[in-house]
């Protein structure tokens, strides 16, 4: 089945998996403060808006995935002080769905040490909830968060979980875990 991009998020736990049919030249570049999804340099030329962009930010020892640009108006308004819910819901109605051809859904997640929350804007309607349990969201197919079997307990192991999962098109993913220690990440670039 063909989900597109997707979040795991759980308190602690969390991931992002870009699966693309149209883009698959891409992969995760980590920057130090930020984990981007950029094109690999074998990449035709594109001027599409909608394939490079943060997918993971670090906010006062949380996290934020996300499948585009929302990730960092998400990040900033933490920053701010705001409530998760708050973040979330404020960047995902203003950013509202993409404006492709699939009219695609922003989705993201921010993972705290013992909190996590989700959410999603789609054509039809905005969801954000606080989640006690890993969750899924995805951009097509599963596109209402639901509990989700996920065994990761760090980083790498929640990217690589991710990127194995039998959804089709996996391109590449990130990974986070949160502690009282901070935040650690992890990538898996596909065919790299």
């Amino acid at each position: 089945m063909y989900v597109g991009r997707f979040v795991v998020v759980g308190p602690g736990i969390g991931a992002y998996r870009v699966s693309s049919r149209s883009f698959p030249n891409r992969h995760v570049v980590d920057r130090g403060d930020s984990l981007t999804v950029a094109p690999t340099p074998d990449a035709p030329e594109t001027d599409n808006p909608y394939i490079a962009y943060n997918c993971v930010r670090e906010s006062r020892g949380r996290a934020v995935l996300g499948n585009g640009s929302h990730v960092d108006p998400v990040t900033e308004k933490l920053d701010m002080g705001y409530p998760a819910r708050d973040a979330l819901a404020t960047a995902l109605l203003s950013l509202d769905y993409e404006k492709d051809d699939y009219d695609t859904p922003r989705i993201a997640g921010v993972v705290e040490a013992d909190a996590a929350t989700v959410g999603i804007v789609r054509r039809d309607a905005l969801l954000v909830e606080r989640v006690e349990e890993p969750t899924l969201v995805a951009t097509y197919e599963e596109d209402d968060p639901r509990p989700f079997d996920f065994a990761a307990s760090d980083a790498a192991g929640a990217a690589r979980e991710v990127y194995d999962l039998d959804f089709e098109h996996a391109v590449c993913a990130a990974g986070v875990s949160v502690d009282g220690g901070g935040v650690e990440t992890a990538v898996v670039n596909g065919e790299e």
